[in-house]
């Protein structure tokens, strides 16, 4: 079982262009692209992440996307849970980087974002299966030879 992340960057404003639409739109801007982002978890990267997952034997799970604490979190101001005129890196999630180092993580709490899709090339080898050919081989599919 593998503990995930997915759900942070959306509710607490982690992605660059939360950034952008706060310097576009001031904080209306960002709360609107969170909020859309939000409403996006569940068709963006989670059936493409879970079959990954799934495909080396593991399960995940989602802390970050438990209906209960989703109800808490979102309850938050944004400008509680980010900083959009802070430091790039620093500034967004800034609530979970001020409990991490709350809990001694201090040194994690300062580590630049890095999606493991992107960081980890997974997202790559997707495409790359799209475009050359590759076929996926799903429960009901035979293989081919």
């Amino acid at each position: 079982v593998l503990l995930l992340g997915m759900g942070a960057d959306e509710q607490f404003g982690g992605y660059s262009r939360h950034r952008k639409a706060f310097d576009r739109d001031g904080m209306l801007g960002a709360l609107c692209q969170v909020e859309q982002d939000i409403r996006r978890i569940p068709t963006r990267n989670l059936g493409r992440d879970d079959r990954v997952i799934a495909d080396h034997g593991r399960e995940g799970r989602y802390p970050f996307l438990d209906e209960a604490f989703m109800s808490l979190a979102n309850a938050l101001p944004l400008a509680v849970k980010a900083d959009f005129t802070g430091e790039r890196g620093l500034g967004e999630k800034k609530l979970l980087r001020m409990m991490a180092e709350a809990v001694g993580l201090a040194s994690a709490a300062r580590l630049p974002k890095r999606a493991i899709q992107f960081g980890s090339r997974i997202a790559k080898m997707e495409r790359g299966a799209r475009t050359a050919g590759h076929h996926r081989i799903g429960p009901n599919k035979p293989a081919r030879e």
